[in-house]
C-alpha cells in the first residue's frame, strides 16, 4: 500500500523513498508511548510518552531536525513533548496529529 504523504513538504530533505520508513517510526512510536497528546494551537503538539522511550525520542527528534529544521522538538523531563512549527508548516502538523491514535 502506497501512502499518501502530502503533507510533507518540499524543505525536507530527507530522501523521498525513507519518508514512509519515518512516518512509521513515528507511528511506532506513538502506539507504543504515547499516554496523551494535546494540540494546543495550530502550531504547537504537546504529548506526554512514557519515559522509557525517552532515548527514542531523542534520537528520532534529533534526526528529525535534520532533514525538517522548521521543526522545534522541546522536552521537559523525560515524559513531556511540545512539537512547535512556523506558521507557513502547520499543515505538516497537521498530518503528524492525524497519525496520533485515536
Amino acid at each position: 500500500m502506497t501512502e499518501n504523504l502530502t503533507w510533507v513538504p518540499d524543505s525536507c530533505t530527507l530522501p523521498t523513498a525513507e519518508r514512509p520508513l519515518r512516518v512509521a517510526e513515528f507511528d511506532q512510536l506513538f502506539a507504543d508511548s504515547l499516554q496523551h497528546a494535546e494540540r494546543v494551537d495550530a502550531r504547537t503538539l504537546d504529548l506526554t510518552l512514557d519515559p522509557e522511550a525517552y532515548e527514542v525520542v531523542a534520537d528520532l527528534t534529533a534526526r528529525e531536525s535534520e532533514c525538517c529544521s522548521f521543526f522545534t522538538f522541546t522536552f521537559a523531563g523525560r515524559t513531556e513533548l511540545r512539537i512547535t512549527v512556523p506558521p507557513a508548516h502547520t499543515a505538516v502538523l497537521d498530518g503528524l496529529t492525524a497519525r496520533l491514535p485515536r
